[in-house]
């Protein structure tokens, strides 16, 4: 159970890093910020999710 909260905090997290990265106000700067951190959430939620998969396809050959 929690490796599927950890899951969807990761994609909450890089929802909101895009929301932010759409604000016209932001810099240059802060924008690199938060793409790095947005990647980082995508790339973890990514390996939270190939582990699933993993699993699922275990179960299935057993």
């Amino acid at each position: 159970m929690a490796k599927t909260q950890d899951f969807e905090v990761k994609l909450t997290s890089a929802k909101k890093t895009l929301e932010e990265l759409m604000k016209p106000e932001i810099t240059l700067q802060n924008s690199v910020k938060e793409y790095e951190k947005g990647i980082k959430e995508l790339n973890e939620a990514q390996k939270i999710l190939e582990t699933a998969v993993i699993k699922i396809n275990e179960i299935k050959s057993s």
